[in-house]
């Protein structure tokens, strides 16, 4: 576990998924396919570095992301842990320093205001999602766990709607959980994943 952790149990856990698997990936997989729709290995890497820069800039008022984390090139200079990895711990210091007792923080996701609790699970949502996507093009396990998968659902069924005409979510693949789903399974029919992949 890195010591960039910020004491937001769930958040931990889904940044930790997503260096795990980044660590994991073989060199040549950086362009294979994934779960996203359109987009390589590299640019779902891209994409959630980005998101979690975005969430710390949100929190911070610091810069965002130097790119487009919606438009991601495919293109990584350097080493694409370190670049994970600075993008991890800018999120996990930003949300170390938020008062849990706070009414609300700021989110780059709508409605942009958040419970401290929803806000940060919603950054989880994204690391952990995408750290799956990233696995299951690279033929790791999957990272998810219900316990994981549980929370993250909860602040997915808050948010990913609206969402949804933005592109940033695909519609749900069952509009209700398959008979058997367990709790991950149930998470990634909700955001437009078949758990089968």
């Amino acid at each position: 576990m890195s010591d960039t952790t910020n004491g937001w149990d769930v958040l931990d856990a889904a940044h930790e998924a997503l260096r795990k698997v980044v660590g994991a990936v073989p060199a040549d997989a950086w362009h294979l396919p994934t779960p996203c729709s359109s987009w390589d290995v590299t640019q779902v890497l891209q994409h959630a570095a980005g998101d979690q820069i975005g969430f710390a800039a949100a929190l911070t008022g610091e810069p965002g992301p130097a790119f487009n984390p919606f438009e991601p090139s495919g293109r990584l200079e350097g080493d694409p842990v370190a670049f994970v990895e600075d993008a991890l711990a800018r999120s996990a210091k930003a949300w170390a320093g938020v008062d849990r007792d706070a009414a609300e923080v700021p989110t780059p996701v709508p409605p942009h205001k958040m419970s401290p609790w929803s806000g940060s699970t919603a950054c989880a949502l994204d690391a952990a999602v995408h750290a799956w996507d990233i696995a299951v093009a690279t033929g790791q396990a999957s990272p998810l766990t219900p316990e994981l998968a549980r929370p993250l659902l909860k602040v997915a069924q808050e948010i990913v709607e609206p969402l949804r005409a933005w592109g940033a979510y695909a519609a749900a693949v069952e509009p209700e959980p398959e008979p058997g789903d367990d709790d991950v399974a149930a998470l990634l029919r909700y955001l437009g994943r078949n758990p089968s992949s």
